[in-house]
């Protein structure tokens, strides 16, 4: 109490100047106009800007929901659509991204989806753009997407103008382009020319978007192009994505197992 009273006595004439101050700006407030209407408009400034920053927080987990809704019904659409091109074997389920690498060689992704919602290894993922990847881990509740920016993956693919079938690689580089291999001489190749896969592979449906041709170069001496293909799928973007199901997928495994 003692040192209470010893701060305050060495700080009294500080307080008493400060009090004063308080107490003039009150009554300058209080009894002139223009001064009283600077700080109220300085007040409600305030108060807005406070508004508009919740207001932000709350349209953006608006529109995080939206952005779930859309992805869901997107993949509902796109299994109708099966349903009528007569593809009944098609379903596609939609999914979350969760933790994504795109940084590395062997680049991953994991979805909010596993087991327990009846994924699968070796489905196939895309998203509203194009091709993502193939699962290769699944637990109970996620699954973790081995993506076509991996340089273990090979993914074949066509050309859209005319069927050429090709190899898409990734150099372990640019997150935003691959390669594609397997591209013979005898082949016109020009820039723009749209890559889809190939339906060679029960895992992708033929015809889903994967790029276009960003530059090709045939050197002498070479028997195939050298092809860099720039990927519709932004990874660094990449939020919301679809397994896709195959219901002939299981059947068509065994028939090439029995091969073995």
């Amino acid at each position: 109490m003692q040192n209470l009273w010893k701060i305050l006595l060495r700080y009294s004439n500080f307080l008493v100047f400060v009090i004063l101050e308080v107490a003039a700006f009150l009554l300058l407030v209080h009894n002139n106009t223009a001064p009283r209407s600077s700080v109220l408009s300085t007040a409600n400034e305030v108060v807005a800007w406070q508004y508009e920053q919740c207001s932000n927080v709350e349209n953006y987990f608006h529109l995080r929901s939206i952005n779930e809704q859309l992805a869901a019904e997107n993949a509902e659409l796109r299994s109708q659509l099966a349903l009528a091109e007569q593809q009944p074997e098609l379903s596609f389920q939609p999914a979350k991204v969760v933790q994504m690498t795109t940084d590395r060689l062997h680049n991953y992704l994991t979805i909010n989806l596993g087991s327990n919602d009846g994924v699968q290894s070796g489905q196939g993922v895309r998203n509203k753009d194009g091709v993502v990847g193939i699962i290769r881990t699944v637990g109970r509740h996620y699954s973790l997407v081995v993506p076509i920016i991996n340089t273990h993956t090979n993914l074949s693919c066509r050309f859209q103008k005319n069927d050429y079938i090709g190899t898409l690689q990734w150099d372990g580089r640019d997150s935003r382009f691959a390669q594609l291999a397997d591209v013979a001489t005898h082949m016109v190749v020009n820039t723009g020319d749209t890559i889809v896969t190939s339906g060679l592979s029960p895992v992708f449906p033929e015809g889903i978007p994967v790029g276009i041709v960003e530059s090709s170069i045939l050197k002498e001496g070479d028997s195939y192009y050298t092809i860099r293909v720039r990927l519709h799928t932004n990874f660094r973007r990449l939020k919301y994505v679809e397994v896709i199901t195959n219901s002939a997928l299981t059947e068509m495994e065994e028939l090439e197992n029995g091969l073995d």
